[in-house]
């Protein structure tokens, strides 16, 4: 017996995500731990569950991800990214409402570099006039 799913990657920083959505029961499995324990905190959880609710799809798939890299908000991002794109794979007409809440667009925020002569990407040493 084969398990069907719906691949989607999600990207976020410096996360990412491979997310796995199979039809049938509930659950959400983060790198083999269920999601309320791999999150500290609810803000990160509710983020990361956003494009199943705004498509009114919540309870309806395990979700089993695998997340790499980052820190825990970026990896939540990374993970609703993923989610959004594999709900896409599972029906392409749920494009319009994931694309209006902006789930599907990458968050192309992320940590500007170290500029030379500078302390940190913007802040310069304080000026002396004598």
């Amino acid at each position: 017996m084969t398990l069907t799913y719906f691949y989607g990657t999600g990207r976020r920083k410096s996360a990412s995500a491979r997310v796995r959505l199979y039809p049938g029961e509930a659950g959400f499995v983060i790198n083999g731990k269920p999601a309320e324990e791999y999150f500290s905190r609810q803000v990160d959880m509710s983020s990361a569950l956003e494009p199943l609710q705004a498509v009114e799809r919540e309870g309806q798939y395990r979700i089993s991800v695998v997340v790499r890299g980052g820190g825990v908000t970026g990896q939540a991002g990374a993970i609703r990214h993923g989610i959004a794109r594999a709900l896409l794979a599972s029906d392409p007409e749920l494009r319009k409402a994931l694309r209006d809440g902006g789930y599907l667009t990458r968050d192309p925020r992320a940590k500007e570099r170290k500029k030379p002569g500078l302390k940190r990407a913007r802040k310069a040493p304080q000026y002396t006039k004598r």
